[in-house]
């Protein structure tokens, strides 16, 4: 198998695999204080710390969630429930991943307004239109980190002191960028940070809200755990698998995203030259080492996908999230795509388990069957 959709779901590490294992043992409640209860502190404390370490946190301000939707709905749902009065209004991009935009969406229709940044051609946001979005009125502004189709990397930093001189708090989905480029959450400047650990080698079910000491959050359910944040008891096997995981990729990303960088470059010439009329989404702006989203105009994208599943190669449209659904990517429709090149769009996406052969030889399957899906679509000359 041909693995190329690791922003869909990574590949456990083996860090994370042994320290899983470790877990299931340690089978008290962290809240507990017998001896049982005290080792599952321990080890939950020492996971937080790990994690915090690779984020340049505190300690404290690590919040254990299920995931990334969960982090996001914590951080959105929160603020707005300790917003002070005349702060109802949310600020988002329009590349959000779909746990931010849906649920930013579906409390527009209950009443809280919204304002969608739109971004450019390569998927980039304009730092002077994100401000002139701020308002008083502004109860979270929020902006991805880095996409999770296109793998461009917004510019956070200067969005963040944006919402800062607006005196919004911000939140950023760091779920994509965690692990494959730096990542320092006070270097960022967000109130709010979230990661998940199946992006980066870890275990599903496992993610993290950093939340900046002194933010008013309002919990979503009712709950003493994780400092009263997140209510339910911690799942120790997916904390210390995300630890696990996170401490690993950190580590490798000095010599990760160089690497993977140059396999997508090799990928993306590859197909540029081998499938005419095909282009890359976000070229020639700041992207994530192993993201590559191009369209092969006149090619459905789904057919062309299940083509290559049959010959081993996996590969995704778009979002993981949105797969299944009958409407384009509104991340690429928001790049001023047609509803026709959304559809005749690939995300090939590398990680720590890609190599050079898994390059090759998708280049001498992919190309061949993009032709054949193409000359289905146009019929008989």
């Amino acid at each position: 198998m041909i693995y190329l959709d690791h922003n869909a779901i990574t590949p456990m590490r083996p860090e994370a695999k042994a320290a899983v294992r470790d877990a299931l043992e340690v089978f008290g409640n962290p809240s507990s204080v017998h001896a049982a209860g005290r080792a599952a502190r321990d080890l939950l404390d020492g996971a937080r710390e790990r994690v915090a370490r690779a984020v340049g946190a505190a300690p404290a301000e690590i919040v254990f969630t299920s995931g990334a939707t969960e982090s996001a709905a914590l951080a959105i749902r929160g603020v707005l429930g300790a917003a002070p009065a005349g702060r109802r209004r949310l600020v988002v991009t329009a590349v959000e991943h779909p746990c931010v935009l849906s649920l930013a969406r579906a409390l527009e229709r209950s009443g809280t307004p919204l304002t969608v940044v739109p971004v450019d051609r390569r998927g980039q946001v304009d730092p002077e239109a994100f401000r002139a979005a701020l308002g008083p009125d502004v109860a979270l502004a929020c902006a991805m980190r880095a996409n999770n189709e296109t793998g461009g990397v917004l510019p956070v930093p200067e969005l963040a002191a944006a919402a800062r001189d607006a005196g919004a708090p911000f939140f950023c989905d760091a779920v994509q960028a965690a692990g494959k480029i730096p990542l320092d959450v006070r270097a960022l400047g967000a109130d709010l940070v979230a990661l998940t650990g199946q992006k980066f080698g870890g275990p599903r079910g496992a993610g993290v809200l950093w939340v900046a000491p002194g933010l008013p959050l309002a919990p979503v359910l009712g709950g003493e755990q994780e400092r009263g944040r997140r209510a339910g008891t911690e799942n120790l096997p997916g904390v210390a698998g995300l630890a696990a995981a996170l401490e690993a990729a950190v580590a490798a990303v000095a010599e990760e995203g160089p690497r993977l960088a140059a396999l997508r470059d090799r990928l993306e010439a590859g197909l540029l030259a081998a499938v005419p009329r095909a282009r890359v989404n976000g070229a020639g702006a700041p992207r994530l080492p192993g993201t590559l989203s191009i369209t092969f105009e006149g090619c459905d994208a789904e057919a062309l996908l299940m083509a290559m599943d049959l010959e081993g190669v996996c590969a995704s449209a778009g979002s993981a999230c949105h797969s299944g659904s009958t409407r384009p990517s509104g991340v690429l429709l928001a790049l001023g795509l047609s509803d026709a090149d959304a559809r005749a769009t690939l995300r090939l996406s590398l990680g720590w388990t890609t190599t050079a052969e898994d390059v090759d030889a998708a280049l001498r399957i992919v190309p061949p069957l993009a032709a054949r899906v193409r000359g289905a679509i146009a019929g008989p000359a």
